[in-house]
């Protein structure tokens, strides 16, 4: 297959989902700096489900906070090889496309928390818990974003789609 116009039909879709998910990305963020304090939490489903207000200078569960600067070369990076090699991430079935715009927007909305001047950090507010029975510490997940969701929800997309193609049965012709 000949390599991918920046401007096919399948580019501009993974484009669009891509710009979609950093406005909500930004949009859900920008609420929550306007709204809820650093380090706040308002409950929403108490013992389950609060809004955060986390500044994370690491990446994914907190690794390695501290190197903004780093994870954000990271990211640019990860973003211009994945624009380059999408064409190897069946970016010509739809599928493929919205696994990629979840993903190039995704990485768009946290790669621009860390750009921004004053902000510096990833805003990370969706914070989910079990609040258990006769314990004052709850089983914890960390608070991650819209932006932290659909990058997983893209990688797991690509996961399947390829796990889909890699085991699907083979056309064999026969030369009788």
């Amino acid at each position: 297959m000949a390599a991918q116009s920046i401007f096919s039909k399948s580019t501009r879709r993974i484009a669009v989902l891509a710009l979609f998910i950093f406005a909500l990305d930004q949009a859900t963020k920008w609420i929550v700096l306007h709204t809820i304090y650093e380090g706040d939490e308002l409950t929403v489903i108490p013992g389950f489900f609060n809004l955060a207000h986390r500044a994370n200078t690491g990446a994914a569960w907190s690794l390695f906070t501290g190197n903004n600067t780093v994870l954000a070369v990271i990211a640019l990076v990860a973003l211009v090889a994945l624009v380059l090699a999408r064409h190897h991430f069946h970016a010509h079935r739809l599928t493929g496309q919205l696994a990629l715009g979840l993903v190039f927007g995704g990485i768009l909305g946290n790669l621009t928390d860390r750009l921004l001047p004053g902000r510096h950090a990833v805003v990370d507010f969706l914070h989910f818990y079990l609040q258990r029975r006769g314990s004052s510490e709850p089983l914890d997940f960390p608070a991650f974003n819209v932006a932290d969701s659909a990058i997983c929800t893209g990688v797991a997309l690509i996961f399947l789609i390829n796990w889909r193609y890699e085991n699907a049965p083979k056309n064999v012709t026969s030369g009788t």
